[in-house]
């Protein structure tokens, strides 16, 4: 059970240094059920963590527990912002 505990406690230090960036959700809702969005990771509390999903006709705020990220009900992806590439034509 110490090691359960842990491993929670160690699933929301490591949210809790990424609130405020944006996420890609993907959470197993059952029966072949799986909502995928993007969203950014709002806020985490002691028992669990809300993600903001703002897209044209669809803003909601959905709350997960970490032990849906230890059970892998629900699985995060941090995503990373599009660094443009700047190429020189050596001619």
């Amino acid at each position: 059970m110490l090691a359960a505990t842990n491993a929670l406690l160690q699933i929301r230090r490591s949210l809790e240094t990424h609130v405020g960036q944006q996420i890609r959700l993907r959470a197993h809702r059952g029966r072949r059920k799986t909502l995928e969005k993007v969203g950014v990771l709002e806020n985490t509390y002691p028992s669990i963590f809300v993600v903001r999903i703002d897209e044209p006709n669809y803003n909601q705020r959905l709350s997960f527990s970490y032990a849906d990220v230890l059970t892998e009900t629900v699985e995060l992806t941090l995503m990373q912002k599009a660094r443009e590439s700047k190429t020189k034509n050596l001619a």
